[in-house]
């Protein structure tokens, strides 16, 4: 499928059932409206099967193709031909469309690139799962503001530039939100985020800091072989759930005009598409053609891109059937995790749709990890001080048995997160009570209403000393709680330093300051950075944080403040847990304390030393290891309210 030099030519090939006739158009230039020249396809010649395909002389590197496809227009059958249509292979490797405007609908060009490229001897990382932290983070966003002085800014090679600062926070990983090429959107409203892929196999254009037709492809596999020389992996968030082309108004840009009733899941009425996805139309991912097509991607960027790892957005939708029902064996799930070219790259699921699925905890296959919005939910609750969720609390900070036990899972297949791309950032979980999306033009009705945040007292930002405080050390305790959870922690990149969408939670369409990270904050929030820092390198040296496996029963002591056996689902937000399992460098002792009072906790009788405190003025709030002090009393801790401690066995 897709383009390939055959040294006599090059061979197209591309798949669909319905066409009647299909033509092969080559352009000179990839910016020439008008075709050098356009080859019928012959059924009798270049049709084997469904798949249309030719072997063409006197191709170039550097030219750009693309396709007409004539079949029936009978939207009442499914079928929506358009022969006026210049169409995308689905295979591309590349497209046209650097600009603002990027690809136009119905007017697609292909570009015929090489691919060679010098990896210089570089090696995947292969970071353990239970090693992993996960920075998410958006191309453009980490570097086109003008504060990150980057020298490639908003691209591939600008975030070369920020390795070094990735390194010494102490993430293993990024997750770049799609880079797969992806629609722009009208004239209204810009798509920022990338979640309407037009290209599965081409990187985004507009990420490529060079104009030459084709760098885009150089530049993502420099920042992978850049990224793999410092040890830090790079993971895909990929959008096989739907297309850019939307529902039945939607634009024409590839996969409508070759075969739209074999790519789509179309409703009882043939006219209308199956929307589970909440964009339009749904990928009908139970078709062995597009699962096929599916695993050809993946293959292709774990491969030839080198990536190591993919998070499927809206993943419960790769589980339906053709009628759209949730299948408890699904193939396409089992065959992604168990190909032999993705036997080694990591495999991350939105365990949900919008078709109403909700599976984290029970998405099919031990090998693949969940977005775990269950740990986001009950730990920004425990914190905020709902009642009757210290159980739900301690039940995540063990890994979230509860949810992954059953079904032969693990502590690492939940991929825990306070916070993520979709919702509030860090600093606005704590700064607002209520969404403020006005500028997205939907008058606020988009973006979750639910968000289990707070204010402190004032919407928004606030001068209040005193709120600022407590709204600094919420921010601790639900970064050390991430931190000190069993399971893959993921942070939200800018939340190290307080980075801030002014209460916006669905900013999608928001490519401006919103959105982008002001690289001034990490000096202005410094207190944050360096406490992110020390979690990370707290986790790192107690083995038992990490752990692949689920806490035993003896591995754990639980106690309230006086000593007593916790309430769990009564009104204490006060507990303590001393876990036996750490032999190196020594016990544990974690402290909470999600009430309005200060809590006097009695220990368990043992040479304690602080770790870290939310409740102290740096350098309390978090200790380097050569800090680290025995506690004058042994036996007592007094907490402040709305503070967590972590103690450890000298």
């Amino acid at each position: 499928m897709g383009v390939h030099d055959c040294c006599d030519g090059f061979n197209f090939a591309i798949f669909s059932r319905h066409a009647e006739r299909v033509e092969l158009l080559i352009f000179e230039d990839p910016a020439d409206q008008h075709p050098l020249w356009a080859l019928d396809l012959d059924p009798a010649q270049h049709r084997t099967g469904d798949i249309w395909h030719a072997l063409a002389e006197g191709v170039r590197w550097g030219q750009a193709y693309a396709y007409r496809v004539h079949g029936p227009l009978a939207p009442e059958a499914g079928h929506r031909f358009d022969a006026d249509a210049r169409l995308l292979d689905p295979y591309a490797r590349a497209v046209a469309g650097r600009g603002g405007a990027g690809v136009p609908p119905g007017d697609g060009r292909c570009l015929l690139l090489r691919s060679r490229f010098d990896w210089q001897g570089t090696q995947r990382p292969r970071t353990l799962w239970s090693d992993t932290v996960i920075y998410e983070s958006h191309v453009r966003g980490l570097t086109v503001h003008p504060s990150s002085a980057s020298r490639h800014p908003g691209t591939f090679l600008g975030v070369i530039d920020r390795i070094p600062y990735l390194r010494e926070l102490g993430v293993t990983a990024i997750e770049l939100m799609p880079v797969q090429a992806f629609h722009r959107g009208d004239a209204g409203r810009h798509n920022y985020w990338g979640y309407d892929t037009l290209a599965f196999f081409a990187p985004e254009p507009a990420y490529a800091a060079h104009a030459a037709p084709g760098s885009v492809i150089d530049e993502f596999k420099t920042l992978v072989r850049e990224l793999h020389r410092n040890g830090l992996e790079v993971i895909l968030d990929v959008v096989f759930n739907h297309t850019a082309e939307g529902d039945e108004r939607g634009p024409l840009f590839s996969f409508r005009g070759l075969d739209n009733a074999i790519y789509y899941l179309l409703g009882a009425d043939r006219r209308r598409y199956e929307n589970f996805s909440g964009c339009g139309n749904t990928l009908n991912c139970s078709h062995p053609v597009v699962r096929d097509f599916i695993i050809d991607c993946l293959r292709y960027w774990a491969a030839e891109m080198q990536v190591d790892g993919f998070r499927f957005d809206l993943a419960s939708i790769l589980g339906r059937d053709r009628e759209g029902r949730l299948m408890a064996d699904a193939p396409l799930l089992e065959r992604i995790a168990e190909d032999p070219i993705l036997r080694d790259v990591k495999l991350i699921a939105e365990a949900w749709d919008a078709g109403g699925a909700y599976q984290v905890g029970r998405f099919p296959g031990v090998r693949w990890a969940e977005w775990n919005g269950r740990f986001r939910d009950d730990v920004r609750r425990f914190w905020r001080g709902d009642a009757g969720m210290t159980g739900a609390f301690a039940s995540r900070l063990c890994g979230s048995a509860d949810l992954y036990q059953h079904s032969g899972k693990a502590p690492l297949n939940s991929v825990n997160f306070v916070t993520c791309h979709d919702g509030f950032t860090l600093n606005d979980l704590v700064s607002y009570a209520r969404k403020h999306n006005e500028a997205n033009g939907e008058g606020n009705r988009d973006g979750a209403d639910e968000n289990f945040s707070m204010n402190h007292g004032v919407e928004g930002p606030t001068i209040d000393a005193a709120i600022d405080a407590g709204r600094l050390r919420q921010i601790k305790n639900l970064l050390a709680t991430l931190l000190l959870a069993r399971g893959v922690p993921m942070l939200l990149g800018g939340d190290e330093f307080r980075r801030s969408q002014a209460g916006n939670n669905n900013p999608w369409c928001q490519d401006n300051a919103l959105s982008w990270y002001d690289w001034r904050l990490v000096e202005e929030n410094g207190e944050v950075l360096r406490f992110v820092r020390g979690l990370i390198a707290l986790r790192q040296r107690h083995p038992c944080l990490r752990n692949d496996a689920f806490y035993r029963a003896e591995e754990l002591d639980w106690f309230g403040p006086q000593g007593h056996a916790p309430d769990w689902d009564g009104p204490t937000r006060a507990f303590g847990c001393r876990v036996r399992e750490c032999a190196e460098p020594g016990m544990l002792c974690l402290l909470f304390n999600a009430s309005d009072r200060p809590a006097d906790f009695h220990l368990p009788d043992a040479p304690w030393r602080l770790e870290a405190d939310t409740g102290q003025a740096p350098p309390g709030d978090i200790c380097a290891l050569d800090d680290l002090r025995p506690l004058p009393d042994r036996q007592r801790y007094a907490l402040a309210a709305g503070s967590l401690a972590v103690l450890s066995h000298l």
